[in-house]
C-alpha cells in the first residue's frame, strides 16, 4: 500500500535542499493512490477517476488538445513549481547558490536517476537531451577507416547526421538497413541486423522505439547477437525511458541515451546518458575534460554553466513518475493508444501503421487517411477540432503521428476519433465525386 511516510522518505533522500516534491503534492498522490489499492496495472489503466486526478496535475490547455507528446511532453505542476523555485533561488546570488548549493545536489540526483534506470550511479551522466548523449558516444568511440557501423533508415536524423559526419571525415563505413513496418515479429528485426554483420562490424545503432511510427524493436535479442560477435551496441532510448516498463541493463546495451523532457516529463532540455562501467574509458569526452579518456562518468558533464534549476527539478519529475508507477503508467499509455486505434481501424479508408501488441508498441501510433496527404490530415484535425498532431513523411513512412499522455482522457480521444471519422468520410465523398 502506498505510504506517505515512505514516499516522503524516498523524496527526501534526493537532496539536502528543499524536497523535490513538497508535502502537499505528496499528500495528493497518496490520496489518489488509495483508490487503486489491490488493482492490477491493467485495471488501473481503465480507472478514469484515477487518471482524472493526474490530468488535473497538469496545466495543459483545456481547449487545444495536444496529441503530439511524441515531440516533447509538458511538465506536471509539481515539476514546474520546483523549476521556478530553484530558478528564483539561483537569482538571489547566482554564483553562490548555483555553484555552491544547487551544484551539490547532482550526486543525489544521479543516484535517484540510477534507481529509476536500474543501473549503477557511476554509469549515468546528466546532460540536456538524447542528441547530446548519443552524439557524445558516437563521436567518442575509437573507430578507424573501414570500420563498419550498422544504422537504419528509420533512425533519428540527428544521430544519422553524426554518423555521416564520421563517415565523411574519418572513412568509417555505414551499413544501412531499411524496415518494412509495422512488425510484430522479433525474428524480422534480429535477422535484418544479423544478416548485416561482418568481421568489420564494430557498432550497431538501435532505436528502441522508432519515433515516426511507434514501433518497438527487440533490443535485447539484437544486442545478444551483436555481443556474440564482439560488436558494441548503442541504444537510442529517447522515447522509451519512463514510457515502457524496463530497466536499462535489461536491454543488454553498452551505451544508451534519452531525453528526460519526453516521457519522464522533466524540464525542457534535460537528459541522461548511460555508459556501461567498463566502457567509460573507451569513450572520449565530447567537451573539455581534465581526463577525456578517463574512467569517471563525470567527464561527460563538463558543460560549463548550465540550467541548475531545470537540472534539480528533474527530481520532482522522478517523484511524480514513481507516484504513478512505471507498470501502471505504461499500461495506461498503451490502453489510450489501443482505445483510439481500435476504433480507427474500423473506419473505411483509415489505416493504422502501428502494432497492436504491447510488446511492440506504446503510446505512439501513426494513422493515414486514403486520398489525403499527412499534412492535410494534420491540418484538418486542427481546423475542425483544435487537435494538435504532426504529419510524418520519412523514408517509407507516411501518416499523422498521434501521441496521448497520462493526462489525456477518454473524452479527449473520443474527440479525436469523431473528428477523424468526419475527415475520412469527407475524403471518401471527394474521391467518389
Amino acid at each position: 500500500m502506498f505510504s506517505r511516510r515512505s514516499f516522503l522518505a524516498q523524496a527526501g533522500t534526493a537532496l539536502t535542499l528543499p524536497a523535490f516534491l513538497n508535502y502537499a503534492q505528496a499528500e495528493g498522490i497518496e490520496a489518489n493512490n488509495r483508490q487503486i489499492v489491490g488493482q492490477t496495472p491493467q485495471q488501473v489503466a481503465e480507472n478514469e477517476d484515477y487518471w482524472a486526478w493526474i490530468k488535473n496535475e497538469y496545466t495543459v490547455s483545456p481547449n487545444l488538445l495536444n496529441l503530439n507528446n511524441g515531440g516533447v511532453c509538458p511538465q506536471p505542476k509539481a515539476v514546474q513549481d520546483a523549476h521556478i523555485r530553484f530558478y528564483q533561488y539561483c537569482n538571489e546570488a547566482p554564483s553562490y547558490y548555483m555553484w555552491r548549493v544547487l551544484d551539490q545536489g547532482r550526486e543525489a540526483l544521479r543516484g535517484k536517476l540510477a534507481e529509476l534506470a536500474g543501473c549503477d550511479a557511476e554509469e549515468l551522466a546528466i546532460n540536456r537531451n538524447s542528441t547530446e548523449g548519443l552524439n557524445t558516444i558516437i563521436f567518442g568511440l575509437n573507430l578507424k577507416a573501414g570500420d563498419e557501423v550498422i544504422v537504419t533508415k528509420q533512425d533519428y536524423p540527428n544521430m544519422l547526421n553524426a554518423w555521416k559526419q564520421r563517415e565523411k571525415r574519418e572513412g568509417i563505413k555505414l551499413v544501412w538497413l531499411n524496415f518494412d513496418l509495422p512488425q510484430e515479429n522479433d525474428a524480422y528485426f534480429v535477422d535484418k541486423f544479423v544478416s548485416a554483420f561482418t568481421p568489420k562490424t564494430k557498432v550497431v545503432h538501435i532505436t528502441h522505439l522508432i519515433n515516426w511510427i511507434g514501433q518497438v524493436q527487440p533490443v535485447r535479442k539484437i544486442a545478444d547477437e551483436a555481443h556474440k560477435r564482439g560488436i558494441e551496441v548503442i541504444v537510442d532510448g529517447a522515447h522509451t525511458f519512463a514510457h515502457l516498463d524496463y530497466k536499462i541493463p535489461e536491454l543488454g546495451c553498452d551505451y544508451f541515451a534519452t531525453s528526460l523532457h519526453k516521457w519522464l516529463c522533466a524540464p525542457f532540455g534535460s537528459g541522461l546518458m548511460y555508459v556501461k562501467k567498463d566502457k567509460i574509458k573507451d569513450v572520449w569526452a565530447l567537451l573539455s575534460s581534465p581526463e577525456p579518456d578517463g574512467t569517471d562518468i563525470r567527464k561527460f558533464e563538463s558543460l560549463g554553466t548550465r540550467s541548475f534549476a531545470s537540472e534539480m527539478a528533474i527530481g520532482s519529475a522522478i517523484d511524480f513518475h514513481n507516484g504513478i508507477g512505471s507498470a501502471r503508467k505504461f499500461a495506461r499509455l498503451h490502453y489510450l493508444q489501443r482505445y483510439w486505434t481500435d476504433k480507427a481501424r474500423q473506419m473505411p479508408g483509415v489505416t493504422i501503421h502501428t502494432p497492436k501488441d504491447p510488446k511492440y508498441s506504446g503510446a505512439i501510433a501513426l494513422v493515414s487517411v486514403e486520398g489525403m496527404k499527412p499534412t492535410e490530415v494534420d491540418s484538418a484535425l486542427f481546423t475542425k477540432a483544435k487537435i494538435h498532431t504532426v504529419g510524418i513523411v520519412w523514408e517509407n513512412i507516411s501518416g499523422v503521428r498521434i501521441t496521448p499522455n497520462v493526462y489525456t482522457s477518454i473524452k479527449d480521444l473520443d474527440r479525436l476519433v469523431n473528428t477523424l471519422d468526419t475527415i475520412a468520410g469527407e475524403a471518401r465523398k471527394k474521391q467518389k465525386s
